[in-house]
Order: structure tokens, then sequence, then C-alpha cells
């Protein structure tokens, strides 16, 4: 098999306007303090295992690449809630925080962005999954990267393989030798749970690949989302765990300059980090799998924190979502984000395609017409 062509710097510097094309600083720091570090401490509680001892960059101005396993199954609340948490560990600072290579279809469809919000991923920080995006963004000193080696097949690997990693892509290994950057593995535990017990159907993936869906899961929730659309962005409250594994470094794992390495060996560079990775990740299941949702904590804390319902629970993600995006194009920038129970009235008048998610099969007429379009 022939070697693709090597990305020259005249490629790359041309494609640097992926790193503010859409990204928009603001809007991501104001969606992360004023909704998901909402939707966190009030439903989901993340954990954090292993980051006080946080991980420094190898070579200055240059990202360290942050990877993990996906959750599997669900809509890709595991990647959201990690990435912003990361940035609150960070004090909200970009420099040591991370940047998410998005699955490109993610960004293919209105449908795939979070309750139809256009270029949603962009607008937080995601780029596109590609390798000459991925080098570009090897030349961004403003923040660390993350990935999924599993790609979509992580995504829609079924509940029974929950734990399995799939096939690794070797990109992330070619990047990591060509600029010596280190590996910053991460276990993600529970992720699964977010949507438990839903199963794949090859065919089925195949044919919602060519409506421009990664996966549609078998299961109990699919039976209910025609009858209720906002639940294909739902999420069960999984206690979700991310834990830091043992740094790791593939340029070290060859000696040999990076133009002789040949696909082969990439590979096998690519099935050991798998397998590094396969035995931190059914480590930390074992130690913090056992409890998948703690529901008595979970209303405990609702009770002590009425005054913050209800736009917490799923059923007003979509609300949120959209309103929060309506408001940041009118004023370029929110510092604080609040609604009372009586906001859902504005929020309606300024999103009325809200009012579709929550009427059974015939609501789905609207918000597939918007969902399909591909963004401009």
């Amino acid at each position: 098999m022939a070697k693709k062509a090597p990305i020259t710097k005249e490629q790359i510097e041309q494609n640097k306007h992926i790193y503010y094309e859409l990204f928009n600083s603001h809007y991501a720091d104001g969606l992360v303090k004023n909704l998901i570090d909402h939707i966190d401490t009030y439903y989901f509680r993340t954990r954090y295992i292993g980051f006080d001892d946080y991980p420094q960059r190898n070579k200055e101005g240059q990202p360290l690449l942050f990877v993990s396993n996906h959750s599997g199954m669900a809509f890709p609340w595991d990647a959201i809630l990690f990435t912003a948490g990361l940035y609150r560990l960070n004090n909200y600072e970009m420099k040591n925080a991370v940047r998410t290579l998005t699955a490109p279809m993610l960004s293919k469809s209105n449908l795939m962005n979070p309750f139809l919000i256009p270029d949603f991923w962009k607008k937080a920080g995601g780029i596109d999954a590609t390798f000459l995006n991925f080098e570009t963004m090897m030349h961004y000193k403003e923040s660390n990267l993350m990935m999924y080696p599993e790609g979509v097949p992580g995504i829609g690997k079924g509940f029974p393989k929950r734990y399995q990693l799939q096939r690794f892509a070797t990109s992330f290994i070619r990047i990591s030798i060509k600029y010596k950057a280190d590996v910053i593995p991460v276990a993600t535990v529970n992720g699964e749970y977010i949507n438990p017990y839903a199963f794949k159907s090859e065919p089925l993936n195949k044919l919602s690949q060519q409506l421009g869906i990664p996966f549609l899961p078998i299961g109990i929730m699919t039976l209910l989302i025609p009858f209720q659309p906002w639940l294909f962005y739902f999420g069960f409250p999984a206690k979700l765990v991310y834990v830091k594994g043992k740094r790791i470094r593939p340029y070290e794992m060859i000696d040999k300059p990076y133009e002789e390495i040949t696909d082969e060996e990439f590979r096998e560079i690519a099935d050991k980090v798998k397998e590094q990775m396969q035995a931190e990740l059914t480590a930390a299941v074992e130690k913090y799998g056992k409890v998948h949702y703690k529901y008595g904590e979970l209303f405990s804390l609702w009770i002590k924190n009425l005054k913050k319902f209800p736009y917490f629970l799923p059923c007003c993600w979509a609300s949120i979502f959209t309103e929060y995006d309506s408001r940041f194009k009118l004023k370029g920038k929110i510092e604080t984000f609040k609604l009372r129970l009586s906001s859902i009235i504005t929020i309606i008048k300024h999103n009325p395609i809200i009012i579709a998610f929550f009427i059974p099969i015939l609501g789905w007429i609207p918000i597939l017409m918007r969902g399909m379009k591909r963004p401009k």
C-alpha cells in the first residue's frame, strides 16, 4: 500500500483558519459556567481521579494529547462533561484545558448538533477530526487536544462491549511520534450508563449513518424517542468518573525516523497503547464502576437545591441550550444566565422549535426539516 503524501508546511499554514473559524471563546466560557457546570453539579456529578497532579506539557508551546474510551450508544455527554470539567479544573483558563477533535459526522447536520443549534460543536471549540486538522492543531498553543481513538465504532459498540476498546485509529500515534508529543490516557467509567442496556445493529447503524446519525441504539429509550423527541439528546444521571492513566510516549516505542516507519509499525504501536489503556480501563471499572447512579444522593441534592429546579433536568436541556444560544447572538458575551420558572414563555418566544420537542410523533416533522439541513 502506497503511503500518503506528507502534509506540507504550506498546507498547515493555509489551514490555520480552523483555530478561530467558528470557535468563540466567550461562547464556550459562558456555556460551561452557566449551563454545563450546572448540569454536572445537579445531575451527572462527575469525579476526576488523578488530576490533582495535573499533566504539564513535555514541549513548551505544543499541546498534549488526551485520549479516552467512548461511552457507547449515547449522545456524547461523556465528552462534553470531560472537556468542560478540565476547563473548570484549570480555573476556566484554556491553556491547560482541551479542545476536542470530533467525528466530522457530528457537524454535517444540524440534528447532530445539540438541540439543533447550528455549529454548536465548532462554536464550543470542537474541530473536525481530519488528519490535516489534527496536524494543524499541533501548532496551536492555546490549549491541549482531546480525541477518542475508537471513533464512531466506539460510540456505537453496544452495551455488551461497553468496556472493550475497539480498534484504535493510528492518527494520534503518528502525530505523537512526529511531534514527540506525550499522550495522557483517561479511563471514562460509567459512561455506558448514560443510555444503559442499548444494543447495536450493524444494518440499522448503516442506515442511520446515511441520514447523518452515527448510530441508532436499540433499547427502551429508542422506542420512546418518537413520542418525546427531546429524548434524542437524553442521558440518565450516570455518576461519571474520569481516571487519569500513566503518561505514554509512543515516540519512545520505536527507534526509527518518522518518515521510515511503516503503516504496520504504526499499527503495532497503536495496539500496544490500546493494550495499556485497556488494562487501565479495566482496573478503573473494577474500582469505580460498581455504583452507576446513586439516586439517593441525587434526590437529596435536588431537595437541597430546589431553587435551581427544574432547568438541570434533561427535559429542560433543549430550552436552556437554545435560549443561551439566542441570548449570546444578541449580547456577544454572557456573564450570568439566570432563569425562572416563568422564563419558559420567553424561551418559547425566542425559540418556538422547542414546542416540537414535546409533541409526540408529529413534532419530528419540523425537527427533521431543520435538523437535516447542513450547517452553512
